[in-house]
C-alpha cells in the first residue's frame, strides 16, 4: 500500500483552520447582532476547532492508503468512518490530474478516477507529487484500456 505525500497534512490542516476561523466569524457576528457571546468563548471554540482539525488531519494521513492491484485500484481512508474502495479497471472511464491553488502552492496534486455508474462515480487520490500523479494517471489509463480488451463478451 502507498501512503500520500506528508505535505497533504498541511492542506487538510489549512482546510480545518479555515473552517474554525469561519465558525469564529459567525460567533462574532452572533455576538454583535443577536446576543452577547463572551470573547473567551469565541476564542475557545476557534482553538478547539483548530485542535480538532489538526488531530483529524494527522489521523487521516495515517489511514489514507492506496494500491494499484492486478485488476483494480484499492483505497483505504477515513477517520470516523473507515472506507475501503475497490475500483475495477474495467469500470474506469477516464482519469484526470487536478492541481488546485493550495495544492500547487504545496507542490501537490490529485488523481481523479471517473467510473461507470451513478453512485460514487469518481474516486479522488489527493496528496501526490505532480510527477507521481502523472505516473499514476498513465498507469491507470493503460490498465483500464487493457482491461477493456479483456472484457469482451
Amino acid at each position: 500500500m502507498e501512503a500520500l505525500h506528508p505535505r497533504i497534512r498541511l492542506f487538510w490542516i489549512a482546510k480545518g483552520a479555515i473552517g474554525a476561523i469561519a465558525l469564529g466569524v459567525v460567533l462574532a457576528a452572533v455576538d454583535q447582532w443577536v446576543t452577547d457571546v463572551p470573547t473567551a468563548a469565541i476564542a475557545a471554540v476557534v482553538l478547539l476547532g483548530l485542535g480538532l482539525g489538526i488531530a483529524y488531519a494527522v489521523q487521516l494521513y495515517r489511514v489514507w492508503q492506496y494500491e494499484v492491484q492486478s485488476d483494480a485500484l484499492y483505497l483505504e481512508r477515513g477517520v470516523l468512518t473507515f472506507v475501503e474502495t475497490s475500483v475495477p479497471f474495467v469500470r474506469v472511464q477516464h482519469v484526470d490530474t487536478q492541481f488546485g491553488p493550495i495544492e500547487r502552492a504545496l507542490g501537490l496534486s490529485s488523481v481523479v478516477v471517473y467510473t461507470a455508474g451513478s453512485r460514487n462515480a469518481d474516486v479522488r487520490i489527493p496528496g501526490l507529487t505532480p510527477d507521481r500523479a502523472r505516473d499514476l494517471q498513465d498507469t491507470l489509463r493503460k490498465l483500464a484500456v487493457e482491461s477493456e480488451a479483456d472484457d469482451g463478451v
